[in-house]
């Protein structure tokens, strides 16, 4: 696995009250549900990114359904 470093502003993490763990997971998440949303990825290669099981991405997807991202 890789590590990509990205800097961000302190303001983010206060703005969105989120610590920079859970920041990172639903960054994670909402790039993988666009680019699967785009056609450029798998439901299994989502799923990787996302660090989820194809069982939690399906929930993820059925989530973000009705989502105006989609």
């Amino acid at each position: 696995m890789k590590t990509v470093s990205v800097e961000l502003p302190e303001t983010v993490f206060s703005a969105l009250r989120k610590d920079p763990k859970e920041f990172v997971g639903e960054m994670r998440i909402a790039a993988a549900v666009q680019w699967y949303e785009m056609g450029k990825i798998s439901q299994e290669n989502a799923a990787e990114i996302a660090g989820l099981s194809l069982d939690e991405w399906g929930k993820v997807l059925y989530y973000y359904k009705d989502s105006p991202i989609l």
